[in-house]
């Protein structure tokens, strides 16, 4: 089972981009099966319910959902996307587990992203949680520090874990200075993960050219932004052991953030 829930953080929308990146590789045999209705656990001021023309006419609405899509990428997978509701987390993650449960899924990887002091000049990095020490001593490099607020994508690896499903988080560290710009490095270095962890056939071959527009449609705005430009090179600097003035830094990353707000 491949996840990603919106409404938490997901920088460069890796998460979303990565479910439905996989969701169209597995056109041919994919299937939608299941629906969790969320219209009445949603705050539709906040994720509103969207409206699409039916022959031209009439008019339909589509209610936020939890959709869940079954099918084949050299194995069989279940896609589980949509947003996160509002109200009865405790009760929807039950919903969610039960069904993995029905389906005997062997393992759940947890698809997102997260800001990062690191340069779009280098390899996106993937950070990791795991339910099993066994399970994040095959999955690489780990994400031990964090200790705080959290989504529902992380309470339902939690309780796929406590249900005897080895569950898997992998987040992709999209430069903090275009975390709100939908980053196809990030989705890229996400589903490069997700084939090598749970040997799901995906072809990245695709997103190799948008990396290349990606990068180069950066370097271009990056003239364009001098106090962005100095924020990278020091990063670079960083990423490359030089160490730079850290208080500079910092202090840099935070006028820039607040410029942009």
């Amino acid at each position: 089972m491949v996840v990603a829930l919106t409404g938490w953080v997901d920088a460069g929308f890796a998460g979303a981009g990565a479910i439905a990146y996989l969701a169209e590789q597995m056109q041919q045999t994919a299937r939608p099966f299941a629906r969790l209705e969320l219209a009445d656990l949603m705050d539709l001021q906040q994720v509103r319910p969207t409206v699409r023309l039916v022959d031209g006419v009439s008019r339909a609405i589509d209610w936020p959902a939890i959709q869940f899509l079954a099918g084949s990428a050299g194995r069989d997978v279940v896609v589980c996307f949509g947003p996160e509701p509002s109200i009865r987390w405790r009760a929807v993650t039950e919903q969610i587990v039960g069904l993995a449960r029905e389906l005997r899924v062997s393992m759940a990887v947890m698809l997102g992203g997260i800001p990062a002091p690191v340069s779009h000049r280098r390899p996106v990095g993937v950070l990791a949680t795991a339910t099993r020490h066994s399970v994040l001593q095959e999955v690489g490099e780990s994400r031990p520090d964090y200790a705080g607020p959290t989504g529902l994508q992380t309470v339902l690896q939690v309780a796929l874990g406590e249900a005897g499903i080895p569950a898997v988080g992998l987040w992709a560290q999209v430069p903090h200075y275009v975390g709100t710009t939908a980053s196809p490095a990030a989705v890229r270095a996400l589903l490069e993960r997700v084939r090598d962890i749970a040997r799901v056939d995906v072809d990245l071959a695709p997103l190799d050219q948008q990396v290349d527009g990606y990068v180069a449609l950066l370097e271009q705005n990056l003239s364009e932004r001098p106090d962005v430009a100095e924020i990278v090179r020091q990063l670079d600097a960083a990423q490359a052991d030089q160490v730079p003035d850290g208080d500079q830094l910092v202090s840099e990353i935070e006028r820039f953030l607040r410029d942009e707000q």
